[in-house]
């Protein structure tokens, strides 16, 4: 059973239908598998017969003649005959990427160098008082004396409970009964 979907749309569903079925044909990009080819001309059919190409009213508007994952696959199979590639996370912009267009791709412009903050190589930031460095330990172990032992550990002696087992269930005489009812 035909819906009511608007003219308009349908004649541009299936110009862009047709336009990616002939910008295949003409071989600028790889050549369509047969999967793609026999989705672009079952879509058509059913948009000239039915003027959509869903039935299911959750998977797309009413007055539209593609579902949304249509779109999506047509989008998909247009950018491939175009020769574009697959558009994935990888091609879209992200604000965390850099913007500028002038740049090498993955050039990064504002990273900090630790190395220019020291003019000599020599020169360490002090470390925090009580911690010893590892230079400190390589020079310890480099004279035979080694890192200190740590302290031994005092036994545990904060009290516990003892473990014990589950309370028995215990029938408490004197309730009501069913004999009382």
């Amino acid at each position: 059973m035909p819906r009511d979907v608007d003219e308009r749309k349908k004649r541009a569903a299936l110009r862009k239908l047709r336009k990616a079925a002939a910008l295949a044909e003409e071989g600028l990009g790889p050549p369509l598998s047969d999967w793609e080819v026999e989705f672009l001309e079952e879509v058509e059919q059913r948009i000239e017969t039915y003027g959509s190409a869903f039935a299911d009213p959750e998977k797309g508007g009413q007055d539209e003649p593609l579902s949304a994952l249509q779109k999506l696959k047509l989008r998909e199979i247009d950018r491939k005959a175009r020769g574009k590639g697959k558009a994935g996370f990888q091609n879209k912009r992200s604000s965390f990427k850099n913007k500028r267009k002038d740049e090498a791709p993955g050039a990064r412009k504002y990273v900090r160098n630790l190395e220019d903050d020291f003019e000599d190589e020599d020169v360490q930031p002090a470390p925090p008082p009580g911690k010893p460095t590892l230079v400190d330990l390589r020079a310890q172990i480099a004279a035979g004396a080694g890192p200190k032992p740590a302290p031994p550990r005092k036994p545990d002696t904060s009290p516990r409970k003892p473990v014990t087992q589950r309370p028995a269930f215990r029938v408490i005489e004197g309730g009501k009964s069913d004999a009382e009812e």
